[in-house]
């Protein structure tokens, strides 16, 4: 979500004037939409010395079944309860059910933040 910042106007509709430019602090991006498909990533800066992967396009998940963790394809997004419109566009993000090559699992990790798909099972 990006930040907008603080409102131009006050509640009775007069006009509030900015009494600074925007700081690094409110910096916001637009969401990765990680897609299924041939691996794209991309490293973007962190706050402070760190850096993000974001999963632009992935068709790889590490999903763990029990006490064990296999390297499977993703198929295709079945359903995705952050948005309707997602699974049909086959954006993965956490919380999502995913088909893979091992059977239906459901999304754990953050693709957009860390840049990897881990997934559990579905019994």
């Amino acid at each position: 979500m990006k930040d907008q910042g603080r409102s131009t106007r006050k509640r009775t509709g007069g006009r509030l004037r900015p009494f600074r430019n925007k700081k690094r602090y409110q910096l916001g991006r637009q969401p990765a939409e990680t897609t299924v498909g041939e691996p794209r990533f991309q490293t973007i800066d962190a706050r402070g010395t760190g850096t993000k992967t974001r999963a632009l396009a992935t068709n790889v998940a590490h999903v763990a079944d029990g006490g064990e963790t296999v390297e499977a394809e993703i198929e295709n997004v079945t359903e995705n309860p952050s948005n309707t419109n997602y699974a049909r566009r086959n954006i993965i993000t956490k919380g999502a059910i995913i088909e893979t090559s091992a059977g239906r699992a459901r999304v754990t990790s953050r693709p957009g933040q860390t840049g990897q798909v881990n997934a559990v099972l579905l019994s």
